[in-house]
């Protein structure tokens, strides 16, 4: 491992919706990788700048405080587990991934990202779902206790407003961009999940093209689920880790492809123009 640690941080970053979940949860079943038995770590992350409003956070809201919480919780997971890689993967990172970078310098990123459309038609029914009660007090044991009060607050807020809304959805889902409010009061719950996309992939290109290419890797969706075997292993390969072929089958063996198109199946064809014309130029640059 070419770090100061004894363990490699390993952080996966994507938009809502892009298979974040299923890349960690593949690679924390291999032995020796670890992460936090919750979805997203967020609110360690948000440590130290709680009052901000967005999830944008650049170098300059980095301070020894916050920089020294954030990599303190990564060495306690690893005294914990004794793993040789820590899997991080929290969606908001996608619009941070310099900030990122900052606090965990010798991090390497797994960049998956996924068709717009199909990332749309899959992040509408997260804003409208309802509660998961277990799902919040998983996340909740890693809230730290100076910042619970603004979070059970924020939390309760954004449950009373689906009662109130027309649309029947939550204040707020997902990785928080600037000028979010305003693009939710304007534009359609659809167009604001395409905006919620373009905004997490546009600025993790800015970031990534900032950081040595031997410490990314860069993968879609459709290629992994639709060759899970292969890019799993070019994946590792990355990490610097062999596995033989039938390993790699067993931890791919759920993968599927029955999502893959799975927008255009779903959305009408006006809604699915609008998502092009607010992603297409994004999109052509992955």
């Amino acid at each position: 491992m070419n770090n100061s640690r004894d363990y490699q941080p390993v952080i996966i970053v994507g938009a809502g919706r892009s298979g974040t979940n299923m890349l960690r949860d593949i690679l924390t079943s291999i032995e020796n990788f670890a992460t936090w038995p919750c979805d997203e770590i967020n609110y360690i992350w948000r440590h130290g700048n709680i009052s901000k409003r967005t999830d944008e956070f650049s170098i300059e809201d980095i301070n020894e405080k916050n920089k020294r919480y954030i990599r303190k919780q990564f060495d306690k997971l690893n005294k914990k587990t004794d793993a040789n890689f820590i899997v991080e993967k929290t969606c908001a990172n996608s619009l941070r991934v310099d900030f990122v970078d900052r606090v965990i310098p010798d991090a390497k990123y797994i960049h998956i990202y996924r068709n717009p459309i199909d990332v749309v038609s899959s992040a509408k029914k997260r804003w409208t779902a309802s509660l998961d009660l277990a799902y919040i007090l998983k996340k909740a044991r890693y809230v730290p206790i100076t910042d619970l009060p603004y979070y059970a607050l924020k939390y309760f807020t954004n449950r009373i407003y689906k009662f109130f809304t027309k649309e029947k959805r939550l204040a707020y889902w997902g990785p928080k961009f600037k000028g979010m409010d305003e693009v939710l009061k304007n534009k359609s719950l659809e167009e604001t999940c395409a905006i919620q996309w373009e905004k997490c992939v546009s600025n993790s290109i800015e970031a990534f093209n900032n950081i040595n290419q031997s410490r990314t890797y860069h993968i879609s969706y459709e290629n992994f689920v639709k060759n899970p075997v292969v890019e799993l292993d070019k994946i590792l390969k990355f990490l610097e880790v062999d596995l033989d072929k039938k390993e790699l089958k067993s931890l791919v063996k759920d993968v599927s492809t029955k999502s893959v198109g799975k927008g255009k199946r779903t959305l009408n064809q006006e809604v699915i123009k609008q998502i092009k014309s607010l992603t297409a130029n994004t999109y052509e640059r992955l």
